[in-house]
């Protein structure tokens, strides 16, 4: 995952969990805008999400943070 995806995921991930806690759940479509504006970015968040680490489409905000930041 290109840099700049991971710190917008991580961002995003951060603002999710101080406005609705620890539990909070989100899809990689959360990275991004309603417009699909960038389909190689949106496949790029698909693949690291879907095809790599086989995640539900929902997973715990902090899950995902931790993994980010651990560059998994």
């Amino acid at each position: 995952m290109r840099a700049s995806l991971r710190e917008k995921a991580i961002a995003v991930c951060e603002a999710r969990i101080a406005q609705r806690g620890e539990g909070v759940g989100l899809s990689f479509y959360a990275f991004f805008a309603n417009r699909n504006d960038d389909p190689e970015l949106l496949m790029e968040a698909a693949t690291w999400w879907i095809s790599i680490h086989r995640l539900d489409h929902f997973e715990k905000a902090a899950r995902i943070r931790r993994m980010l930041l651990d560059q998994l």
